[in-house]
């Protein structure tokens, strides 16, 4: 089974599993970058990392304290994504409707 067909057939796992990543690391981006720049700078790297996590900031800060700063929050994100991605690679192995390893299928 080649790269292509693999990612065809099992795009249901690749999908939501590239756009989690895609938002943990941006989450994990945001905290190294947030300790170089303001909140408020107008760098455009910065403008982006956050207008990208910013959905997944907000559902991370109703289930945590008010007092708890803002780069905790996005910590709390990172783990929390990464903690989903688990959940979605075991769910659909349980099911086993996930892909295996040289594309076998059990």
């Amino acid at each position: 089974m080649n790269i292509a067909s693999s990612l065809a057939a099992y795009w249901y796992f690749h999908l939501p599993n590239f756009i989690l990543a895609v938002l943990m690391y941006t989450l994990l981006g945001r905290v190294l970058l947030g300790l170089m720049v303001d909140a408020d700078s107008p760098n455009y790297i910065w403008r982006f990392f956050c207008r990208i996590t910013d959905p997944v900031v907000t559902a991370v800060a109703i289930v945590t304290p008010k007092v708890t700063p803002p780069v905790v929050i996005w910590l709390f994100g990172f783990v929390w994504l990464f903690w989903l991605r688990v959940a979605l690679h075991y769910t659909l192995l349980l099911f086993n409707l996930a892909p295996r390893l040289g594309g076998a299928a059990s």
